[in-house]
């Protein structure tokens, strides 16, 4: 039997594959099932055969914000007419002061001293020096740089771009702000245009001139990293402007400047681990320069509102503990012994909310506020002691003088 079927078996075989070829080849030939049949005549319902990728594309396209073309004709690509225009009025200076050389510990005993002709005081003492710069302000000859640079200075040299030099007189200084003023007499001052330090913003251009190392005047380029930046432990008053323009030992006192040339800051401070620039530096504003420059130059010195307490800031755990439910204010931690704070009757452990009617959110920010404060004005106050919320006035005195040794532990410049 097999005999007479297998002749016919593989033709089938043969059929079935050729069909299963095509198949694959026309899958469009195969009836669909679910396809809804349209009797003969009847009109289509769109909404029935219409696809899925026709429904995409029926759909409005989604709203995507595009950003306007970069415009790269803002900047110019040199800043040489900024340079010239500030350059000449920054200054190099070069202080000097003589201190007492290192002895031995024998020196001190009179007996070994007698063996030796040391009464001349002079063989006991060296000089030492230091560099820094300086920006010229006025036609007057009044220069800004930085307390810093010239302080305990014996002598103050100041040297011009255009190669004059001569000795500078200190007009006076402000140790807490870290400015200085000085006078020098010479005639066609160059003079630096002054910018309102107001209108700074974050990603400015910035040029920092000054005399760094002692190499001579250089010129560094970067923006304005930050502005309002405090909390640095550099002065008792801070407000800096923070840039990535190179900064080192030498440019203290000297100007960062915008593309106008224009003063934007005096360059005071670089945050370091190696000694050099980081890209980190620190410049006074112009505005706060100039106050301090009108104060110096009229007055002598700077005036500032003092409360005569040592202020803590308020944790929440210790907010806890005075009973608030908030950590607004501060804690008195110190009462300076006839100060207005001790005459008002304020102590050790009180909590001061607010001043004047102004809540205090942050210590150093208030410290700011009450230096700017006339001495001699009353200042309502809201304290919190043993847990009872109490009212008084103090009338507000004048800030004294620190002395060098808190203000050297504090102060760190370039």
């Amino acid at each position: 039997m097999h005999r007479f079927v297998l002749p016919y078996l593989w033709p089938i075989l043969t059929g079935l594959l050729i069909a299963a070829l095509a198949l694959l080849a026309f899958p469009e030939k195969l009836p669909n099932p679910f396809q809804q049949q349209t009797p003969p005549g009847a009109e289509t319902s769109p909404s029935l055969v219409t696809t899925s990728n026709e429904l995409l594309t029926n759909r409005p396209p989604p709203e995507i914000r595009q950003a306007a073309p970069l415009s790269r004709n803002q900047g110019p690509t040199s800043y040489s007419s900024a340079v010239n225009q500030a350059a000449p009025a920054v200054v190099n200076i070069y202080s000097s002061r003589i201190v007492a050389r290192d002895q031995h510990p024998l020196m001190s005993d009179p007996f070994f001293q007698q063996f030796f002709s040391g009464d001349d005081a002079t063989t006991h003492q060296r000089m030492l020096s230091s560099l820094g710069s300086g920006v010229i302000v006025s036609q007057d000859g009044y220069v800004l740089t930085n307390h810093h640079v010239i302080s305990g200075a014996d002598q103050i040299q100041v040297a011009l771009r255009d190669g004059r030099e001569t000795l500078a007189e200190v007009v006076g200084t402000d140790p807490e702000s870290d400015l200085a003023v000085l006078r020098i007499n010479l005639d066609n001052l160059p003079v630096i245009e002054l910018t309102n330090s107001e209108d700074v913003a974050v990603g400015d251009v910035a040029l920092a001139i000054g005399n760094p190392f002692g190499v001579g005047q250089t010129v560094t380029m970067g923006i304005i990293s930050a502005t309002g930046r405090s909390h640095l432990g550099l002065n008792a008053y801070e407000d800096f402007i923070q840039t990535d323009a190179a900064i080192n030992p030498g440019n203290s006192g000297g100007a960062l400047v915008n593309p106008d040339g224009a003063l934007v800051g005096i360059n005071t401070a670089i945050f370091s681990r190696s000694g050099g620039s980081q890209g980190i530096g620190f410049a006074i504003p112009a505005n706060l320069a100039h106050s301090i420059l009108n104060e110096l130059v009229t007055q002598g010195r700077v005036i500032r509102g003092w409360l005569g307490i040592e202020a803590q800031a308020l944790s929440r755990e210790l907010a806890a503990s005075f009973g608030l439910r908030t950590p607004q204010g501060v804690i008195v931690a110190g009462v300076v012994s006839e100060g207005p704070a001790d005459e008002a009757g304020l102590q050790p452990g009180d909590v001061l909310l607010s001043i004047d009617g102004q809540a205090i959110l942050d210590a150093r920010a208030t410290m700011s506020e009450i230096a700017s404060i006339p001495p001699g004005t009353s200042l309502p106050l809201t304290i919190v002691r043993s847990g009872e919320r109490m009212e008084m006035t103090l009338e507000v005195g004048e800030r004294p003088v620190p002395d060098s040794a808190t203000l050297s532990e504090r102060q760190s410049g370039s």
